[in-house]
Formats: C-alpha cells, sequence, structure tokens
C-alpha cells in the first residue's frame, strides 16, 4: 500500500469510517499474524494477539497523532501482546523459527543456499536479532519502523542487523566449506 493512501485511509478511520478501518485490517493483518507467529511459535498464540491488537487499534486509532506511524504503531501493538500471551501462560521466550515464513525469502541469497539452510541458521540468532532480520528482510520496514517496533535506538537496530548479517555470513561460509568437503 502507498504510504499516501495509507495515511488517508488512517485518518479516514480516525474519524470513524469503518470501511477505511477494514481497509487497513485486511492489508496489515496477514503481516501481522505471521509477525506474531514468529515470536509465539503458536498460531493460536499469535491469532489472539493480533485479534487484542486491532481491538487496541480500534479503540486508540484516534489518539495516533502521525497517521505515518500506523504501520509501526500496528507492529509494536501486535509484539506487546505476542510477548503479553506468552507471559500468560508462563512460557519461555520461544525463538523466531520457520513456521509461516514465505518460501522466496532472501531472495538474493537464494541461488547459494538452501532455504532450510538459511532458516536454520536465522533460528540460531538470538530473538531480538531474529525479529529485526524479520522485520528488515520479510516486511521490508525501515530502519526508524524497526526501531519503534522493537523500542530500541536506529543505531541499535543498523548494530542488530550488522550483526546478524555477520553472523550469517560466517555461518554460511562454514556451510558451504562443509558441503564442499563432503
Amino acid at each position: 500500500m502507498e504510504r499516501a493512501s495509507e495515511e488517508l485511509l488512517v485518518l479516514s478511520a480516525q474519524t470513524g469510517n469503518s470501511k477505511a478501518f477494514n481497509i487497513l485490517f485486511k492489508c496489515y493483518n496477514s503481516s501481522l499474524l505471521r509477525f506474531a507467529l514468529k515470536i509465539c511459535n503458536d498460531s493460536t498464540l499469535a491469532a489472539e494477539a493480533v485479534q487484542e491488537a486491532w481491538i487496541n487499534c480500534a479503540r486508540n486509532l484516534k489518539k495516533l497523532q502521525d497517521p505515518r506511524a500506523f504501520r509501526s504503531w500496528m507492529y509494536q501493538l501486535v509484539r506487546w501482546r505476542a510477548i503479553d500471551q506468552i507471559r500468560k501462560i508462563r512460557l519461555k521466550q520461544i525463538p523466531f523459527d520457520e513456521a509461516g515464513t514465505d518460501q522466496n525469502d532472501f531472495n538474493s541469497q537464494k541461488s547459494t543456499i538452501d532455504n532450510e539452510d538459511l532458516k536454520s541458521l536465522i533460528n540460531q540468532l538470538p530473538a531480538i536479532d531474529q525479529q529485526a532480520i524479520y522485520l528488515f528482510y520479510y516486511e521490508e520496514m525501515k530502519i526508524s519502523e524497526i526501531a519503534v517496533v522493537l523500542k530500541i535506538p536506529s543505531g541499535t537496530v543498523k548494530s542488530r542487523l550488522n550483526r546478524a548479517r555477520n553472523t550469517l555470513k560466517n555461518k554460511l561460509e562454514l556451510n558451504q566449506e562443509f558441503k564442499n568437503e563432503h
């Protein structure tokens, strides 16, 4: 969705236009579900988290001062709700895994490595790095948007992405060397 169209929909939804809200819902719901699933690793918990986030959105959308922040705000709401869902059932923080990922992930790496190998390597990263990688590559968010979602400075997002890329690069090289030897 184009930024200008999104902003107009948000402004319209803020005035009570249910059609505009429904369009926003249709546009973002599946992406939000995938993101929640990355955090919860449970489709039921993810669905509940996203549902609660949309309810919270409906109640508080009028308070959103900058319609350009809608996307980041929604991802942030989902992240909070997903973490709340995990806490409710007293589970440990579950690692980001391959459930629900798209087969076209990391297209630039696709030709040199198997997607399953890449997913496996991503799953070995710390959870916060996995979330940053997911938001940057899968949801194509800007650094500033990721900073809002994860509640960390933009510089920290850049550092985490850089560290994750370097870790993945090193692991990929080791993986390739191992495959070439065998």
